[in-house]
């Protein structure tokens, strides 16, 4: 689990600071085509399991014991989302062209906020709302995109929060780069998968094996559909503005900064952040895929995963101290600040857990998240 978030938290550096295109070819990098949309997905997939595990795993707790988690749930969700309002402040840039990163963090809470009915849920009902919010997520964004307010600022801040709520609302649900309503389709999955028995090998090869099945099925239906059914052609023809180069662009390396929604043909496309049916499958199944195979690894060669399972278990930590060293711009046009990036934040994980253990955001959520448990659960000792 470490290990497979490890490897996210790698993606979604290589995606801030390393090119996105060859500058002789302009084909997409190696690292765009491997890791962006799908590193994103990977962390809510994960976070989903994480909210299994920390919810009573393959048996959802019940009672006072499940009202006490979903008080931790929004207290853990409150405090991420908060700390990415704060980190926004500091980030540079209102284009995308501008802004070093966007910040997945606000969103993250909002995922955990919308996923509080869930948790009581078995993996099959899991499964299948993961599915319903795939299909419909993407289908209400193309509907109420044109219609909701627009907030200017890429990353939102506690200005944007309180000056117009509205229109941060719903960039965080709807109509930001990572949506939450369409983004529960990944977490969902995560808290399904963490309802299995994931120590089963037959459990891990299916993750693997469906995985593959699902990204590939996904990636041949938006082929066919904008390809061969004549979807590309429609694309063009019916969004005013765009000929077939910036199409292309858009399906290859996302919009700028939203899908259009001139015709439902564009949900067929399968690009990175479009957030479409095929996007979402498409990264619901490398997700699914590395999640199993990083479980295979760990059966036989597990120490060998310690330098990604370290930076994995304190994602919050590293994560935001990225977002602020790329607040700093000095990363523009230099690749080697990638592997600084990757160098630093690999060694302070190791130095860090082998003398403390949890990471220090961490270890600062999970207290305030037991001490709403405790809360919770001291209630039902008390006389009526």
């Amino acid at each position: 689990m470490d290990a497979a978030r490890g490897l996210a938290l790698i993606g979604m550096v290589a995606i801030h600071i390393l090119p996105a295109w060859d500058p002789g070819t302009f084909e997409p990098t190696a690292q765009w085509t491997l890791f962006a949309g799908r590193s994103a997905a990977l962390f809510a997939l994960l976070a989903g399991v994480g909210l299994a595990f920390s919810t009573g795993g393959r048996a959802p707790h019940t009672g006072r014991a499940m009202t006490a988690d979903r008080a931790g749930v929004a207290v853990r969700a409150l405090l991420i989302a908060g700390l990415g309002l704060a980190i926004n402040h500091v980030l540079p840039g209102e284009t995308i062209d501008d802004v070093p990163a966007v910040n997945i963090l606000v969103y993250y809470g909002a995922f955990f906020l919308l996923a509080i009915p869930f948790l009581r849920l078995s993996a099959r009902v899991l499964f299948a709302w993961a599915g319903c919010f795939a299909l419909a997520g993407p289908v209400l964004v193309h509907v109420l995109r044109d219609v909701l307010p627009a907030v200017e600022r890429y990353n939102p801040d506690y200005l944007d929060l309180f000056g117009d709520p509205g229109a941060t609302a719903a960039r965080l649900l709807l109509t930001g780069t990572f949506p939450a309503l369409p983004y529960l389709a990944y977490l969902l999955t995560g808290l399904a998968i963490g309802r299995l028995d994931l120590a089963g090998i037959r459990v891990q090869a299916g993750l693997v094996l469906v995985g593959v099945l699902l990204a590939v099925g996904a990636w041949l239906t938006s082929w066919m559909l904008v390809e061969r059914a004549g979807g590309f052609d429609q694309l063009v023809s019916r969004t005013p503005g765009l000929d077939e180069e910036l199409v292309t662009d858009i399906i290859v390396f996302g919009p700028d900064p939203t899908l259009p929604t001139t015709t439902w043909w564009w949900l067929a496309v399968g690009g990175p952040y479009t957030n479409t049916p095929p996007a979402l499958l498409l990264g619901l199944g490398s997700a699914m895929a590395a999640l199993g195979l990083f479980l295979l690894l760990a059966r036989r060669s597990g120490a060998w995963l310690l330098p990604l399972s370290a930076m994995g278990a304190m994602t919050l930590t590293v994560y935001s101290v990225h977002l602020l060293a790329l607040a700093t711009e000095v990363h523009y046009d230099q690749p080697l600040w990638f592997l600084v990036h990757v160098a630093v934040a690999m060694a302070f994980a190791l130095l860090w857990r082998r003398a403390v253990g949890q990471g220090p955001l961490e270890r600062l959520v999970a207290a305030l998240v037991r001490a709403t448990r405790r809360r919770v659960l001291s209630r039902e000792h008390r006389p009526g």
